[in-house]
């Protein structure tokens, strides 16, 4: 499979969200996602290959921003 030709979102999306891109060669999807994530300076992107609906592939996702101990409650 030829990875370039794919168009992962990572610009739409938000810390805490994901997708997932179905796939039979787990590593070499989950590095080529995360190249992509660190490219555009996302750096809290993270990969875990699965199964999701009868389908294998790798789900990406970024965490979701955890509050600061020191910042004053809402």
């Amino acid at each position: 499979m030829i990875y370039s030709r794919l168009r992962l979102p990572w610009k739409q999306l938000e810390r805490g969200q994901g997708f997932f891109v179905p796939c039979l060669d787990f590593e070499k999807m989950r590095e080529y996602g995360l190249v992509k994530a660190v490219s555009m300076r996302i750096l809290d992107a993270h990969a875990i290959p699965g199964i999701k609906d009868g389908v294998v592939g790798v789900w990406f996702f970024r965490k979701p921003a955890q509050p600061r101990p020191d910042a004053p409650p809402r």
